[in-house]
């Protein structure tokens, strides 16, 4: 394990899907020495797609832990995946993480998953630098990504490399730190680059960006802004360390490129990585981040459950403190005190035991029975709550029962295990069918939910058709008086309260408010009322969807010495938000996805026509090298088997991604549908 906090760099490699992420770390594992032979994602031998399902499909869907060294650095790295299915595994690990490469393909540029999670690496703090991949492909071009990270994703971009021919030519990449060459004359991974001098015809840009780098660079240091002023020569070692500080302060993004799949460029990105993104130490403490002291007590966060046979293993970050085998820990969430069994370094679908992590390492536990995703394990002297991992709201259900009747019972353990391993995933019983309803962020993710329902536990599952996950809401403030009564002979129940309802912004969720003064209702009793709340807009008053962004006052109520209860409130709660919300002018809420078709021009009208049919909104529409980029808002409902029309309309040519943008209020005749149903 590292014993030296600043000696340790703990990243991810984010990327929309296909950006060949996966295909970067392969690479970084083979040049690291963790690998003696390249896997690769179109052979399904990546190291790091070693689930059965990933190896199938090709595409990344578990996150992905390994452990590396370069040149005397130790590297934790997290390859995560690319669709907006799985945003959830992106968003555990940029919650642990000190700094990420980001991949960007070097035909599509920014894309939208790529957005999404800068966003969410905002978010969390995460220092960056961008690698601009695939740079051999026909359309690449480096120039136009580098533009459209500055305008997409609002960022200062400080380019580190040129590119040495273009398309099928490409073969190096100029340095502008030391103004030298590297070419890779092979694909082959054991060849070094050679370095040479700067290509002539390249002389000249490579000068003046090199000038452009060195004025980025000496804003962030005083010292070398004034030996700058005074006409000194910058050491290249003088430019690196002001260009830590920059990424540091996340005032410019280093971009670099090359061609993982061809083994170019790698190298290079590695040194990167250990020069200028933070260890754990280079970080100021927060509420959420503790300063990485070893010696202090331990505070850690667990960020990923996964299924180990029988054991459950636990991935946490160790932010300050040390772990050691053996070791009882609280849970700060759920107050009980677990056991550390075993403790692993973990490379992929290997791990190492160990004896003690320390302050900054990523490891694995097992032995932890009640801790879950976003549980802080602190010290049990020194209690402390870490920031937990905010999770996206589901947006599509389906129905699903065994396929054989004593399969009843394994499949509820079967889906509690799925939850407890991916909290993006809902599961719940319909009140009025009692079918089981489980729930995702999308059509990909609940397949693979379900294939693993049958790989992992042996069980056949009949699935209903998707549904999407509505949501209802108010449209104007109403205030309701309801008294709870009862009586049956025995002690009574009553409580009395009035309830106001007022609408929220969208994605406002649901805020609740005592304004009850002089005791007029008990403390005790206030939280059922709340409660009684919450359960009651679980099904709305429309169509039995969750009603969301809106706010419930209690302004006044009363309550009885012996017949007033916790019970009586909450039921009392409960009818008065039924009540109220149906004069609170009640309307349904759709799913709306945010889309981007790229399309051959010559179906590009066709494609915009079928959008438009769907109920689409299309919102740009431009050109990316021989095809058309269409970017489009569009109901979910509409989006259910998409792929096979888009490929009958364009000869299977045209492609699509999607990712929840917004809810939005939904038409007349769907809601009309759906209160009828």
């Amino acid at each position: 394990m590292n014993s030296n906090p600043r000696n340790l760099r703990n990243i991810g490699v984010i990327a929309h899907v296909d950006a060949g992420k996966t295909t970067v770390t392969e690479r970084i594992l083979f040049y690291t020495g963790e690998n003696h032979r390249i896997g690769e994602v179109h052979e399904g031998t990546a190291r790091m797609d070693f689930d059965p399902q990933e190896q199938k499909r090709g595409i990344t869907i578990n996150s992905a832990a390994v452990t590396v060294h370069w040149k005397g650095t130790q590297v934790n790295v997290i390859d995560t995946p690319g669709h907006i299915d799985f945003n959830i595994e992106v968003r555990r690990a940029l919650r642990v993480l000190d700094g990420a490469v980001v991949v960007f393909d070097g035909v599509a540029g920014v894309e939208p998953q790529t957005e999404t999670n800068w966003r969410l690496a905002d978010g969390y703090g995460v220092s960056r630098i961008a690698f601009v991949n695939k740079l051999d492909r026909v359309g690449a071009d480096f120039r136009r990504v580098v533009s459209m990270i500055e305008q997409r994703l609002g960022v200062k971009a400080l380019v580190l490399q040129l590119p040495i021919g273009a398309e099928g030519e490409f073969r190096g990449v100029v340095d502008l730190l030391s103004l030298r060459s590297l070419v890779w004359h092979k694909d082959d991974a054991s060849e070094p680059p050679v370095v040479g001098d700067v290509p002539g015809e390249l002389l000249e840009l490579a000068r003046r960006e090199r000038a452009r780098l060195v004025e980025a660079v000496v804003e962030q240091d005083d010292e070398l802004l004034g030996a700058y002023l005074d006409g000194q020569e910058l050491s290249v070692e003088a430019l690196r360390s002001g260009i830590r500080k920059g990424v540091l302060a996340r005032a410019f993004v280093p971009i670099l490129g090359g061609s993982a799949y061809r083994n170019r460029g790698v190298e290079p990105l590695l040194d990167a990585v250990v020069d200028f993104l933070p260890g754990p130490g280079d970080l100021a403490a927060s509420e959420s981040r503790p300063a990485a002291d070893p010696q202090a007590p331990l505070a850690a966060l667990a960020f990923k459950v996964v299924s180990d046979g029988h054991a459950g293993m636990v991935f946490v970050r160790v932010y300050r403190g040390r772990l050691r085998r053996g070791d009882t820990v609280l849970n700060a969430v759920t107050g009980r005190v677990e056991r550390v069994s075993r403790l692993y370094e973990v490379h992929a679908d290997d791990r190492i035991d160990i004896e003690e992590a320390r302050a900054g390492d990523i490891v694995a536990i097992v032995g932890l029975k009640d801790t879950l995703t976003g549980h802080t394990l602190s010290d049990r002297a020194h209690p402390v709550h870490l920031e937990e991992i905010s999770v996206p709201e589901p947006v599509i259900d389906v129905a699903i029962e065994p396929r054989a009747q004593a399969d009843q019972q394994g499949l509820a353990a079967a889906l509690a295990q799925l939850q407890r391993e991916d909290p993006s995933l809902r599961v719940r019983q319909d009140a009025e069918s009692g079918q089981v309803i489980l729930s995702g962020m999308g059509e990909l993710q609940l397949e693979v939910a379900v294939e693993r329902l049958r790989s992992r536990h042996g069980i056949e599952a009949v699935v209903g058709r998707p549904q999407v996950a509505y949501r209802e809401t108010i449209s104007r403030e109403t205030e309701v008086h309801h008294v709870h009564k009862k009586q049956s002979g025995g002690p009574g129940q009553f409580a009395e309260l009035r309830l106001r309802l007022a609408p929220l912004e969208r994605g406002a969720g649901l805020r609740f408010e005592s304004r009850i003064t002089g005791g007029a209702i008990p403390k005790e009793f206030i939280p059922s009322v709340e409660a009684g709340v919450r359960r009651a807009a679980q099904a709305g008053v429309l169509a039995g969807f969750p009603t969301v962004d809106f706010q419930a006052t209690l302004v006044e109520g009363s309550f009885h010495e012996r017949d007033s209860s916790t019970l009586a409130f909450e039921l009392a709660a409960a009818a008065a938000f039924r009540e109220a919300a149906a004069q609170a002018g009640p309307t349904l809420l759709e799913p709306v996805m945010a889309v981007e078709v790229v399309t051959p021009m010559d179906y590009m009208g066709d494609a915009i026509g079928d959008l438009h049919r769907r109920r689409g909104i299309v919102r740009n529409n431009t050109a990316r090298g021989n095809a058309a980029v269409i970017d489009a808002q569009v109901p979910l409902k509409e989006m259910f088997g998409y792929i096979g029309g888009l490929r009958a309309l364009s000869q299977g040519r045209a492609q699509y991604s999607m990712q929840f943008d917004h809810y939005r209020e939904a038409s007349a005749s769907e809601r009309a549908a759906l209160t009828l149903a």
